[in-house]
């Protein structure tokens, strides 16, 4: 195969929402940090909405992005906390592959605590090919081509091989 079309993780984003409640969000970013050791950054709201009580620049989650080496040991841990099976429905057409983890005590290596308690969060993965730069870089920036774009095939078919991940729905 041209290894221009090997596809790879670009990176891995963890995200916890934690709602308009200041010590629940306390709790999430101790849960990040433990997991990673990296500092997660806080996310705010852009819009006032009166009827769920949130005003612009209120904090209601926190995230951090772990990219290369460690996002792929934490992807493994991830996944092993999932059993190695995802659903078709966590892939979609663009390379993306996301699901959910309902308590962080299921990864290897998080600890219990009972002041943060269980508490869940999301991870995306975003797979790209080598020359997806053009998308990013300062000049002439261009877009990808079709082609050249992951398909959800491709980024389930990277998934068994590279992670040994089993898609539930799907024959063997």
């Amino acid at each position: 195969m041209n290894p221009m079309q090997q596809p790879r993780i670009e990176k891995l984003t963890l995200n916890i929402g934690a709602g308009k409640e200041q010590t629940k969000l306390d709790k999430a970013v101790a849960v990040l940090k433990s997991l990673t050791g990296i500092e997660p950054v806080k996310t705010v709201t852009q819009k006032r909405i009166a009827a769920w009580g949130l005003r612009p620049g209120l904090p209601i989650g926190c995230m951090l992005t772990l990219r290369k080496a460690s996002a792929s040991q934490m992807l493994k841990r991830l996944l092993k906390a999932k059993d190695f099976q995802l659903k078709p429905s966590n892939f979609d057409d663009n390379g993306m592959v996301s699901f959910g983890i309902t308590e962080h005590i299921d990864i290897e290596g998080a600890q219990y605590d009972p002041k943060i308690g269980v508490i869940g969060l999301q991870a995306c993965i975003t797979l790209e090919k080598p020359g997806y730069r053009i998308k990013r870089r300062s000049l002439h920036r261009a877009r990808v081509g079709k082609r050249h774009r992951i398909t959800k095939n491709e980024a389930m078919t990277f998934m068994k091989h590279a992670f040994g991940v089993r898609v539930e729905g799907e024959s063997a």
